[in-house]
């Protein structure tokens, strides 16, 4: 049975096309394209109908190929939305969460709900840029979006409604709005309704494997193609690259690793608590009705900006020879933490880490080698300290670290992450987050019995390489100068 995955990442998107042969899956990508957000003024935009277009020349693609894929599933990023008004037309260009018009939104609707409460309601971490406060942010600038807005789609739901015609709202990408109620399985109304929001605006939420509906007859007239089958499948792309971890059973603990790293356990309840609260963790939907638990962390973000800001004054390496060089620069120099909201926009990366390295009173080597090894190396001492965190809250201990997603083409990095934690890595598979989808696919079809056979046939069909922890005693000196530094 053949179907179609489309990933999209903040930075890039794919295509491809999943095979179940002989009880293995086979993987062929057929389209590959950017994903870059536009500058218009002050404000920066996704550009959705360019996006909108690669999902439809990923069906072009399969059709030259002379395939018809028997179901399509879409997963994306999290907490970006459109608004629909009552034409069906989406209302005005989704915002991308890196622009700066939630700047401050946190503190102010904190002062109309308690910061407690939300957490209470919704089990979510605080991150500026959550849907909760994009939609303040609209609100509190009277946007007339919200005045004529009658359904609120996040990104994979909008894809998918241009190509079936139905909206709905996936689970798992929903509770990353930090305005979903876990505990209900349900939008928090209350919640949405004392931001002022119109809760009619926020339709079914569907969990993972639900049916979608059929690619419109339009669509289909348009491509030359049947009225394919869409699968809602864990819609946040994190969720699907959780649903590949090719661990035996639970407790395990994974990291998602790409522009933004997501470490954590899977758990069958959420666990909301003042510990999980004071830790900043989160509780976001997986499959099978289970809930991630996991915290956040900076990824491969301050690596790529890096990279473009290199190319652009023309000192431009490919991310190969970057990384050779961070391996071959001086150990432990300078930490800085990855998550400090200075590196969270783009634009001038190296003039922020520099500064950062100054203000904490250290000195920063300027070869391109020595910045990279100091991201990198905070990186991995920074993976350690979230995954104790998520041992302390979540009262496991973890025997080693399933490392999933595009990062883990960088073996330094996943070499480092071993040492810096102490313990085994198993990283693979690569493409983590379309074989997620891929499987939730097949599950809904009848095609694999249930997420665990289905992640036995992942460790049956990918290498996954082992990276053993060494050097520890330098990687445990290492880390106190790290926590010391960035007061963690």
């Amino acid at each position: 049975m053949t179907i179609l995955a489309y990933d999209l990442g903040a930075s890039s998107g794919r295509a491809l096309l999943g095979r179940l042969v002989n009880n293995k899956i086979e993987v062929e990508e057929i389209h590959r394209f950017s994903n870059d957000p536009v500058q218009v003024g002050e404000r920066l935009h996704w550009d959705v109908l360019r996006l909108y277009y690669e999902i439809k020349q990923g069906l072009v693609k399969a059709k030259q190929l002379k395939v018809e894929p028997q179901s399509i599933g879409i997963d994306t990023w999290a907490v970006d939305f459109g608004l629909i008004g009552s034409s069906g037309e989406l209302l005005g260009n989704p915002y991308h969460y890196r622009d700066r018009h939630t700047d401050g939104m946190m503190e102010k609707v904190f002062t109309a709900i308690p910061q407690t409460d939300i957490f209470e309601r919704t089990g979510i971490q605080f991150l500026s840029f959550n849907t909760i406060y994009q939609l303040a942010a609209l609100q509190q600038n009277g946007s007339p979006l919200l005045r004529d807005a009658q359904h609120f789609l996040m990104i994979p739901d909008l894809l998918r409604y241009y190509l079936t015609g139905d909206m709905l709202n996936e689970f798992s990408n929903a509770t990353t709005t930090q305005m979903f109620n876990p505990l209900t399985g349900d939008w928090d109304g209350e919640l949405i309704e004392r931001l002022g929001l119109n809760r009619s605006m926020f339709g079914q939420v569907v969990q993972p494997g639900a049916d979608a509906g059929r690619i419109r007859p339009s669509v289909s007239a348009e491509l030359g193609v049947g009225n394919i089958p869409v699968i809602a499948v864990a819609e946040h792309d994190t969720g699907s690259a959780v649903a590949a971890v090719p661990a035996l059973q639970r407790p395990f603990a994974y990291l998602s690793c790409g522009t933004w790293s997501l470490m954590g356990t899977e758990v069958e309840r959420p666990v909301i608590n003042e510990t999980a609260y004071r830790l900043n963790f989160t509780n976001e939907g997986g499959v099978d009705g289970t809930y991630r638990l996991l915290k956040n962390i900076m990824g491969l973000w301050i690596v790529q900006e890096l990279k473009r800001e290199w190319d652009q004054a023309g000192r431009g390496q490919s991310f190969a020879e970057l990384v050779k060089l961070a391996g071959e620069a001086k150990p432990f120099t300078a930490f800085i933490d990855p998550d400090a909201a200075v590196f969270l926009p783009p634009g001038g990366m190296e003039a922020r880490i520099r500064a950062y390295c100054e203000q904490t009173g250290q000195q920063l080597d300027r070869s391109p080698g020595a910045i990279v090894r100091c991201v990198l190396e905070s990186l991995a001492l920074k993976y350690r300290y979230v995954l104790e965190l998520t041992e302390q809250l979540s009262e496991q201990q973890f025997n080693g670290l399933h490392m999933v997603g595009g990062g883990i083409q960088n073996k330094l990095l996943c070499q480092w992450t071993a040492n810096a934690i102490g313990k085994p890595v198993w990283a693979g598979p690569v493409e983590g987050s379309a074989i997620g989808n891929m499987i939730v696919q097949w599950i809904a079809r009848g095609e694999l019995a249930d997420i665990w056979e289905a992640r036995k046939v992942i460790r049956d069909s990918f290498e996954v390489e082992h990276y053993e922890p060494a050097e520890q005693q330098a990687w445990q000196d290492a880390y106190g100068r790290f926590t010391q530094v960035t007061g963690l």
